[in-house]
């Protein structure tokens, strides 16, 4: 885990030294939703605590697996925008991270956004948002990512 953290560290670093005009990063990491907490302490938490130290001002997080185990944790390490899958609600999400880091979602990929009308895609988003008693922090969009056979279906390639 050190041996990929530092290179990460210092990609993000490199990265930054070549576009000084880059304020944001972006990780994925699923793995951190297939381990219990004990593991993600372990593991988890200290990697990407080190990984988001960028000083920047977006600290964009990627998992669209299980996020009950590290949700508590996201704002303590720094990030403060989950993109996360259909596994859990907005208002669950928002209560495990104490509404600390916007979230990024909820729409079902491939039920919705892929095999769904635009009726059916606006259902779910007035759904979704009449389900929040508090509607701050949040980005609209897809949970987690679309498999390609679906985008190919979704526009026709």
């Amino acid at each position: 885990m050190t041996i990929a953290t530092d290179f990460l560290v210092e990609w993000i670093d490199y990265q930054r030294e070549c576009f000084p005009s880059i304020d944001g990063i972006l990780l994925l990491d699923d793995i951190v939703g297939f381990i219990g907490r004990r593991d993600f302490e372990t593991f988890g938490l200290p990697y990407l605590k080190r990984a988001f130290s960028a000083s920047v001002t977006v600290k964009f997080f990627h998992n669209d697996a299980q996020c009950k185990v590290c949700a508590p944790y996201l704002a303590d390490i720094g990030i403060n925008l989950l993109n996360f899958g259909i596994q859990h609600t907005l208002a669950e999400m928002k209560a495990w991270t104490a509404n600390k880091v916007t979230l990024m979602g909820n729409i079902p990929p491939r039920d919705v956004l892929a095999s769904g009308t635009p009726e059916d895609i606006a259902s779910a988003v007035a759904d979704m948002l009449r389900a929040l008693d508090d509607p701050s922090r949040l980005i609209v969009s897809c949970g987690g990512g679309m498999p390609p056979a679906c985008l190919q279906k979704a526009f026709k390639l």
